[in-house]
């Protein structure tokens, strides 16, 4: 079998569905699938640096990447998205898959212009839909009214959670599978003997919270004497945070972007992992990727993070509120048993219920039935809400 990964944001910038596409290809070819990622792509250069002030990877894609244009930054979601919106992307979609003939074609984010959109009314052959974000949304209503039958050419439905689904009752009505993010999970995690520090893993988009953990940080700093480890923001943006906040970067390091490798042995060497989101999250990716290192998880109390976590797997903390999460973190240092059997209990609950093996296997047999010409749905696979 050969299936096409289609996802209508930017392989040279990191974020969850990128991350999640990678290494839904990664289980797929262990299974025996062959597959190919649709993408945009922002080589190096002096017009990408123009066009994304943020930090990416700018190498060379890997061969089963597929890229199709430059991409620009969008206001979605309370987030900045890259999202390919160049017309001669439609083309290039269309001449890959003329070429690459594939049995089925997942399409993450389905409505999002102009990759998934593309590859949706282009295709012939049966099609899986993923969606991922969770919120209001309001980019739907053009969705809607533009290319919202294009709904109709999917022949299953997935949402990675709940807050997804329901975020898509208005718009897009009918059964949807949930099928959570999976994660990668390292061979061995031992939750004792880390380094005395926490670990902050996401971009510097306001509503990943990166400025309310900064405010705490000072009174953490005191109490805890741990650092903090900043992954994934932007180094330039995370110093003009500090400097608005006119805050001393005692015991701060910031990272910036690093591989799954890197960020992996971050999360192996922490003693917790601190998700202040303030909104919008559909589903914690980065939760379970804490969890599968056995690292305890701060969060924020949101649907999208009290659906992936378990009362025994971490601390929730109302969203915003920089002295609930300075209590939380110091509370959560202070009992290293507990922190411990935290972290023991994040690596089970991530192995049972996110393990890539799990969910590919899954995917297998939707694609399997709706290749056979009737989609999945019709014959009730899964759990379709």
């Amino acid at each position: 079998m050969k299936v096409g990964i289609v996802v209508p944001f930017s392989w040279s910038f990191w974020g969850a569905v990128i991350e999640h596409a990678e290494l839904q290809a990664e289980a797929l070819r262990r299974l025996g699938v062959e597959t190919r990622t649709i993408i945009g792509n922002d080589p190096p250069g002096s017009f990408t640096r123009l066009l994304h002030p943020r930090l990416g990877r700018h190498g060379e894609s890997p061969a089963e990447v597929i890229p199709v244009g430059r991409t620009v930054i969008v206001p979605a979601n309370g987030s900045l998205a890259n999202i390919v919106l160049s017309p001669p992307a439609v083309r290039r979609i269309r001449r890959a898959l003329e070429r690459e003939r594939f049995d089925v074609l997942h399409v993450h984010e389905p409505m999002t212009p102009a990759v998934s959109v593309a590859a949706v009314a282009q295709t012939r052959c049966p099609v899986v839909a993923t969606w991922h974000a969770a919120g209001p949304l309001r980019w739907n209503r053009a969705a809607l009214r533009f290319w919202g039958f294009l709904v109709q050419r999917v022949d299953y439905r997935i949402a990675v959670s709940e807050q997804a689904r329901d975020s898509l009752a208005g718009s897009f009505p009918g059964p949807f599978e949930i099928l959570p993010n999976g994660v990668l999970i390292p061979p061995r995690a031992e939750p004792g003997t880390r380094e005395h520090r926490i670990v902050y893993a996401g971009r510097h988009d306001p509503r990943k919270g990166l400025q309310v953990l900064l405010r705490a940080w000072p009174e953490i700093r005191r109490r805890t004497g741990a650092r903090l480890r900043i992954a994934g923001a932007d180094p330039l943006a995370v110093r003009l945070l500090v400097a608005r906040q006119r805050m001393s970067d005692d015991g701060i390091d910031v990272l910036g972007l690093l591989s799954q490798e890197r960020l992996t042995e971050e999360l192996l060497s922490a003693k917790a992992l601190i998700a202040p989101s303030v909104g919008m999250e559909s589903f914690g990716m980065v939760l379970t990727r804490a969890l599968a290192c056995a690292l305890p998880v701060v969060a924020s109390d949101l649907a999208g993070y009290r659906s992936v976590m378990t009362p025994d797997t971490g601390l929730l903390v109302s969203p915003g509120d920089a002295d609930a999460l300075v209590g939380a973190v110091e509370d959560l240092l202070a009992d290293e048993p507990r922190r411990q059997a935290f972290g023991a209990a994040g690596r089970r609950l991530a192995v049972e219920r996110y393990s890539w093996d799990r969910i590919s296997a899954r995917l297998v047999d939707i694609y399997d039935h709706v290749s056979e010409g009737q989609p999945a749905a019709a014959r009730g696979l899964g759990e379709a809400a």
